[in-house]
């Protein structure tokens, strides 16, 4: 596959018909080798895709945009690695936005959301060298022309689903690399500040009151505010100000 209209991201492009994860083959390539930076790795059947923390990822064969691309943020402090996880879920959500799709959402930390519906889940590993990042490999699973789910998954969607039209894989990757590239040039620049501001503003469920769960099964009844500097939530309990990492807190149904 050719991408145009990129300096780097998708200049080098590897098409696998099948793989288990891109993200293992990827980091498998990158303990080899240093391919250059923005170099994509995808596939047409993803055999045991990884979502968050362990998560599963279905993908119907030649139906998504299934892959990982390499960066090198070596300008990046690892304390604020998450504003690649911003940057990367930014990406998406200008290329669904780009198909004129309504109600797209970042959902915390890492899924796209359209309307209350997921579409895209991501999937970033980072490698550091003393107090910077060395290495990401961004693994993306966006659902494009499926339009049936066997998993237990509970809300999934697609671009299928939510515009009644096939999209050609070839052009959403040239569009998905463009888009990268874009957000990937606003962090190297340092423009951090517009990359957590379009973040925060485009955030699933921000400044609504909902019901959250706890791993010990609590409910919790809070207002999301945003995101700290390292990623964690920050969600507003009455006068408290709570602060949740990772599968510390999961979102429940509208109170």
């Amino acid at each position: 596959m050719t991408i145009k209209n990129t300096l780097f991201v998708g200049k080098v492009f590897e098409w696998l018909e099948s793989v288990d994860s891109t993200n293992r083959f990827t980091r498998d390539l990158l303990s080899k080798s240093k391919p250059p930076e923005g170099t994509v790795v995808a596939t047409a059947r993803q055999t045991a895709g990884r979502g968050q923390i362990g998560s599963n990822w279905e993908s119907e064969p030649d139906k998504n945009v299934t892959c990982s691309v390499i960066f090198y943020p070596v300008f990046l402090e690892a304390r604020r690695q998450f504003l690649l996880n911003q940057s990367v879920a930014l990406a998406i959500h200008d290329v669904l936005s780009a198909l004129k799709m309504e109600g797209v959402k970042i959902k915390w930390p890492n899924d796209i959301y359209v309307g209350h519906k997921k579409i895209c889940g991501l999937l970033l590993q980072n490698s550091v060298a003393g107090n910077f990042l060395q290495a990401t490999i961004s693994g993306i699973g966006l659902n494009v022309n499926q339009s049936a789910f066997l998993s237990d998954a509970p809300n999934p969607t697609s671009v299928f689903l939510e515009t009644g039209k096939t999209a050609p894989l070839a052009e959403m990757y040239q569009l998905l690399c463009e888009k990268l590239e874009f957000r990937y040039l606003q962090l190297r620049r340092g423009e951090a500040q517009k990359i957590d501001r379009d973040y925060h503003e485009n955030l699933y469920l921000v400044e609504t009151e909902h019901d959250f769960f706890l791993p010990d099964g609590a409910v919790l009844k809070g207002k999301i505010k945003g995101l700290n500097e390292t990623g964690k939530l920050l969600v507003q309990c009455g006068a408290e100000l709570k602060v949740f990492d990772f599968k510390e807190i999961a979102f429940g149904k509208k109170a």
